[in-house]
């Protein structure tokens, strides 16, 4: 049984998520109200993976994110509201390991809770679109080092899974996609990932609107 930590202001929220996931069979190690609670918890109760919000009182969900990867701890999942550029950036940068909304239905956050836990990853497409919109400013930024593209360390077929990573595509639709086996897209995943020096889909997200041109 997969286990969680919950890290939301509200109350409310808490109640309604643990309903959820503990009638999808997830069992809910505990609760916290801010970020610094949350990174404590994470320490001592080990969950498989943390669902951190981004705004909350105090230390709020990326200072706690960026704790809680800094002592290797437990993935974890961002779930709020906001889909605005800069917080998705500010995720990614601090390690989380996926990013999705609240408004996403019960089965695709039980799909990222099972891409995070397994090590994989997840991008809500609803935030692609920030993410796009942060590519687009930082376009018009000074350069602070060229990268060529297509990037000469990819092969064909791993710059097209990046592609379709960059659009919050699962392994699994990855593999529907390019009509290739569930294994061979997680070597092509990984593959890119280390061949770039990323260490999560979400960064190489990130690294694809950042660098590639609009029209790749």
């Amino acid at each position: 049984m997969r286990t969680l930590l919950l890290v939301d202001d509200h109350a409310a929220v808490r109640s309604g998520l643990r309903l959820l996931l503990e009638a999808s069979g997830l069992r809910v190690l505990g609760e916290a109200a801010d970020g610094a609670t949350g990174a404590s918890m994470a320490t001592i109760l080990a969950p498989d993976v943390v669902l951190m919000d981004v705004r909350m009182p105090g230390t709020d969900g990326i200072e706690g994110t960026r704790r809680i990867v800094e002592r290797g701890g437990p993935p974890v999942l961002i779930l709020t509201t906001f889909d605005l550029e800069e917080n998705v950036e500010a995720a990614i940068r601090a390690g989380a390991a996926g990013y999705i909304l609240k408004t996403a239905e019960a089965p695709r956050i039980l799909e990222a809770i099972d891409e995070v836990v397994a090590g994989r990853g997840f991008v809500d497409p609803a935030v692609v679109p920030a993410l796009f919109r942060r590519a687009a400013k930082a376009s018009h930024a000074p350069a602070v080092g060229q990268v060529t593209w297509p990037p000469s360390e990819l092969t064909p077929r791993e710059l097209d899974v990046l592609r379709l990573l960059a659009g919050g595509l699962s392994n699994r639709a990855l593999a529907r996609k390019l009509g290739l086996a569930e294994t061979t897209i997680k070597s092509h995943v990984s593959g890119v990932l280390a061949k770039l020096g990323l260490e999560s889909r979400v960064q190489a997200a990130l690294w694809f609107t950042e660098h590639a041109p609009r029209e790749a």
